[in-house]
This record gives C-alpha cells, structure tokens and sequence, in this order.
C-alpha cells in the first residue's frame, strides 16, 4: 500500500465515496456538499492505494482547531475496510503534520467502528458536541497528543 497526496480525479473519487459512506448518510451530505467540501484548497487530502486502485482517504485542516491538524474525514472502500487502511491513512496524517503538538477530530455518535479505530490509535475523547451537525446527534471531540 502506498499513500500520496490525492490528484483532482482522485479527490473527485472521494466525494462520492463519502456521499454513499456513512457517517454522511445519516448526516445528510449529499454528493454536492462532498465535492465542495474535498474540493476546499484550504484541506490536505492523502489517498492510499493498492497498485493502482484508490482504497480510501484522508483529509486535513492543517489548522482546524486552536491551530492544531483536524482529521476532517476519513473513508475507506468497503472491500478494503478492515485491512489497515484507516490505521495507514491516520499514520501517514499524523507524519504529513509531525511538527504539531496535537492532532484533533470529530467522530459521530453512532459510528462505533470509527470511533474504536480512533481509540486504538491513540485518541482520547475530549467531549460530546450535541446537535452539532444534525439535531438529535452527536459529535464527538477526540484528541492525540503528537508530540
């Protein structure tokens, strides 16, 4: 598996694996609102491949919160889910910012399998976000320190 920096085509990719993927689903992200959102120059995206096929991917504010790197999100093809490709995609994330002090993110209240991922790789729940994409949902804030 190697992971780069995702190319126009690939980030295009993304958006409609995240508009077909849960946590968005539930959110209510359709296809439009994923491209915009993939699209933002303002995001680091990496893609992690096998050969020449897209696996999944990674994106980043390099300073989402307090200034520190936020995983904004993260998705994986389902036929590669459970292979290592989050855990490579979240490594290859936390090396692209090395110099930051903490690495933060957001994972949805009804998403346990991201949520247990997170914990693996180190990250702490800081607190819950009521409401604050959906009404009736939560987002939860975790933290890593890097370095």
């Amino acid at each position: 598996m190697s992971i780069g920096d995702a190319t126009t085509e690939e980030l295009l990719w993304a958006a409609g694996l995240m508009a077909a993927s849960e946590p968005w689903l539930t959110l209510g992200r359709g296809e439009e609102a994923c491209r915009a959102a993939v699209l933002d120059p303002a995001y680091v995206t990496l893609v992690a491949h096998a050969d020449s096929a897209a696996l999944g991917f990674a994106r980043f504010h390099p300073r989402g919160v307090a200034g520190s790197p936020y995983l904004a999100s993260i998705a994986v093809e389902g036929a590669a889910r459970s292979l290592g490709v989050g855990t490579a995609l979240l490594d290859a994330g936390e090396k692209r910012f090395a110099g930051a002090r903490w690495m933060f993110l957001c994972v949805s209240d009804f998403n346990p399998r991201a949520r247990a991922l997170y914990e693996r790789h180190g990250y702490r729940l800081v607190g819950a976000l009521p409401d604050y994409v959906v009404d009736g949902r939560d987002e939860h804030l975790m933290v890593k320190r890097l370095a």
